[in-house]
């Protein structure tokens, strides 16, 4: 209460991704007076682009908190371990409802909120792993889910009287009826598809993320951020090579590499560009490689052709030998 004894109004901060479930409890909560902001996640895991585009749709503020060094640590040791691949689900959000809560407290908000409906995904929305993620991150009793608040035990905010818990929602299961509806009576025309959204529920992006680990390690960002662009292969010295496959793929790995890197490019031929982070561990890797760039650009009658080698300041030129792709898809993650 105010000091006068009038109802003050609730400040929110919402965990925030962009779908329709999140718009939905940011709107939700704005209708009932809540003054809300937004809070995203950044990582190599993670697109952040739709959070931007719904944010702007619904005009709610978003606060972008980098989340990388949570994220691998997680990977590297889920306490509660991980789902169907390497998505460490349970830590994760337990791990952003701690960060949101230590900004939440920063700012002087008095809870936060999320787009979670019960029973709406079967193994992180279920009743046990929503408990899980309440008791485990510390901020349990300040944590609103009002899509679903109805049918789970009363909040703090909610005793306190600063959110009006019959004015808040009772959803459940995966039916997204009542959602469109809402978001039809709140304007909201814009909205993603209903998608899980996280390369580590990925199994062809958990391997290429799994070989990292067992090698390079997650130390190096852009190592990680290299996952998404290309076709990879662990050549048989050791090597990471990362192959274009086609002009935006090329153009990413150009943008990301870095001193030490190997870059190789086609000269007599079209082809990919190539990417040996940090060089070859071996010269029959180098080889390897050249003939791979090759192997991999526009079909040619020649018997040879001519790809150039760049490490930093340095250009080299080498005559590789034409083969087939069939001789590396055996290195292929």
């Amino acid at each position: 209460m105010g000091a006068n004894g009038d109802k003050r109004q609730a400040r929110c901060l919402s965990m925030f991704s962009g779908g329709l479930d999140s718009m939905l409890a940011v709107c939700l909560l704005r209708e009932l007076g809540a003054h809300v902001e937004a809070v995203v996640f950044d990582s190599p895991f993670f697109n952040i682009t739709e959070a931007k585009r719904g944010a702007a749709h619904i005009g709610v503020k978003l606060h972008v908190l980098d989340f990388f060094e949570d994220i691998t640590g997680l990977v590297e040791d889920p306490p509660h371990g991980f789902g169907g691949n390497m998505n460490p689900c349970i830590d994760c959000h337990a791990q952003m409802v701690r960060r949101t809560g230590e900004l939440m407290e920063e700012l002087g908000f008095d809870c936060i909120i999320t787009g979670e409906v019960l029973g709406q995904r079967p193994m992180s929305q279920n009743r046990i792993a929503l408990d899980t993620v309440l008791n485990s991150s510390g901020y349990g009793d300040r944590l609103v889910r009002p899509l679903s608040a109805k049918l789970l035990p009363p909040t703090r905010v909610e005793e306190e009287g600063l959110l009006d818990r019959e004015r808040l929602l009772g959803l459940s299961g995966r039916t997204r009826k009542p959602q469109m509806a809402l978001a039809a009576a709140y304007g909201i025309t814009e909205y993603p598809a209903p998608a899980g959204g996280c390369l580590l529920t990925d199994e062809g992006f958990c391997k290429r993320l799994s070989d990292l680990m067992a090698h390079e390690g997650f130390g190096e960002r852009r190592l990680l951020q290299l996952l998404r662009v290309g076709r990879h292969m662990r050549l048989p010295g050791g090597t990471k090579c990362i192959i274009g496959r086609n002009r935006e793929d090329n153009e990413a790995i150009l943008a990301m590499a870095a001193v030490g890197d190997l870059v190789i490019e086609a000269v007599t031929e079209r082809g990919p560009t190539l990417l040996l982070p940090g060089g070859a561990v071996e010269s029959d890797d180098e080889k390897r490689a050249a003939e791979i760039c090759v192997a991999y650009g526009a079909k040619t009658a020649a018997a040879t052709v001519k790809v150039a080698l760049r490490v930093n300041d340095s250009y080299r030129e080498l005559e590789v030998t034409v083969k087939e792709r069939d001789e590396f898809v055996g290195w292929l993650l």
